[in-house]
């Protein structure tokens, strides 16, 4: 075979959200498709893909310290897609000045700029465009999960927030091809459907529908999956839990929600500008508990939030205790540039976030092993979905994340099977669970 026919190798890493994630699985089908060949090992490629996050400062150094470490080694070329490109170009340039960059609005130039990439060219393509991401090609990291990104940018203006800044307003995609997309997915043998964006509870506000109309028709469409309904922030949700909670009842939904509080202090949510108070939060997730009982909850907290004082931290580890949620994503606060709170009176020390953040911690190990003793004995059914360090690792009905060791072949054949499963035991983050004959 002549040299310049041999398919170019490209190796595409991707970090993040689930949007994130599938944008990694959009560029790789792009790529696929293009006629370059995916691997999975960077040192044999003659290209890499880095699909960035840049959420908080702690991600962005991280991902600032890969982009680099790709640069030093010099074994191939590289370019940089996702948030963090968007957010701050100057960044990657510091490091790198002839890098490639690709926004999340930009995912459409892949292929040129690929080209441009291995001819020892450059290519920068970061400006706002509404690319709707649904019905492109994609290459799924996961065949029992299939992540449908429903729209882009959000409507809040969160003073914390970057996000704002690199999706803008939000974008709902079309209904109808988001429903198709899912539908080939489940033809696929998706077992799982994830709609995902920044703020899943924007969804058709820019196109008169709303999210619980297209989960009713996803739900509708015909197989055996479950949809698992991806982050909506407390603000918009208010006004839907009637009618989320009615899509919730419904057996192909997962009984898992992710709302984000940050904030047990009412003061502190108004300078975050979150629009809603305690109270509000409160409110909707005994909506959701009063009927499914069981109903997971997944939530966010921001501890050092500027001005955020001793006693109004303490109002949010008050919060934790009374709501109990089943994970809590914590964050110390970091300043994003463009951001409102990046220069804000009232920055809180290093130690004292620090702080706060090992004693929110603790607190939540403690909520988590609580809650997860509950499960002891219960029996039912586990789709399996996931390979994780040897053991294989399953969901229930709540999405609890149930871990089979030695039980179940490590294998991708076991991948989207359902099994009777029965828990054993359980940590702060997993139920342990034993096959039932």
């Amino acid at each position: 075979m002549d040299a310049e026919t041999i398919p170019k190798k490209v190796y595409v890493e991707g970090h993040g959200c689930s949007a994130s994630l599938a944008d990694t699985e959009i560029l790789r089908g792009m790529i696929e498709q293009g006629g370059y060949e995916l691997v999975e090992d960077q040192d044999g490629a003659d290209l890499s893909v880095l699909v960035t996050c840049s959420v908080k400062s702690v991600t962005e150094q991280r991902m600032l310290n890969r982009i680099r470490d790709i640069s030093q080694l010099g074994k191939n070329k590289l370019i940089v897609a996702g948030c963090l490109p968007k957010a701050d170009p100057s960044k990657i340039t510091k490091i790198n000045q002839n890098l490639s960059m690709l926004g999340p609005g930009n995912l459409d130039r892949i292929i040129p700029t690929i080209e441009s990439a291995l001819a020892g060219g450059q290519m920068v393509s970061l400006e706002s465009k509404k690319l709707v991401k649904v019905g492109l090609p994609r290459s799924r990291l996961n065949r029992v999960v299939g992540v449908v990104e429903i729209s882009s940018g959000c409507l809040s203006s969160c003073t914390f927030c970057q996000v704002k800044l690199v999706k803008e307003n939000v974008f709902s995609y079309p209904e109808r091809q988001i429903v198709d997309e899912a539908r080939t997915l489940v033809s696929e043998g998706a077992r799982e459907i994830w709609l995902t964006s920044t703020d899943n509870a924007a969804y058709g506000r820019d196109a008169k529908t709303t999210l619980p109309s297209l989960i009713r028709k996803v739900i509708s469409i015909p197989g055996d999956f479950k949809v698992r309904v991806g982050m909506m922030n407390p603000l918009l949700t208010d006004r839907l839990v009637d009618e989320l909670v009615d899509c919730f009842e419904h057996e192909k939904v997962f009984k898992f929600i992710h709302l984000p509080v940050q904030s047990g202090s009412d003061r502190i949510l108004k300078e975050m500008q979150r629009g809603y108070t305690a109270e509000d939060f409160y409110e909707m997730v005994e909506a959701f508990r009063a009927a499914i009982p069981q109903i997971s909850l997944s939530t966010d907290m921001i501890v050092g939030f500027p001005t955020e004082t001793e006693s109004e931290f303490l109002e949010s580890q008050e919060l934790l205790k009374n709501v109990r949620p089943d994970v809590v994503n914590i964050s110390r606060f970091g300043a994003r540039d463009g951001t409102k709170a990046a220069v804000m009176d009232g920055q809180v020390e290093s130690k004292t976030s620090k702080d706060r953040s090992t004693r929110m911690t603790a607190l939540v190990r403690q909520i988590q092993r609580e809650t997860n003793s509950k499960w002891m004995d219960w029996t039912g059914t586990v789709l399996v979905d996931e390979l994780v360090k040897g053991a294989v690792v399953g969901r229930n009905f709540a999405y609890k994340p149930c871990l089979f060791k030695d039980q179940l072949p490590f294998s991708e054949e076991v991948l989207g099977k359902e099994v009777s499963a029965k828990i054993i035991d359980f940590t702060s983050s997993t139920l342990r669970a034993v096959v039932q004959s």
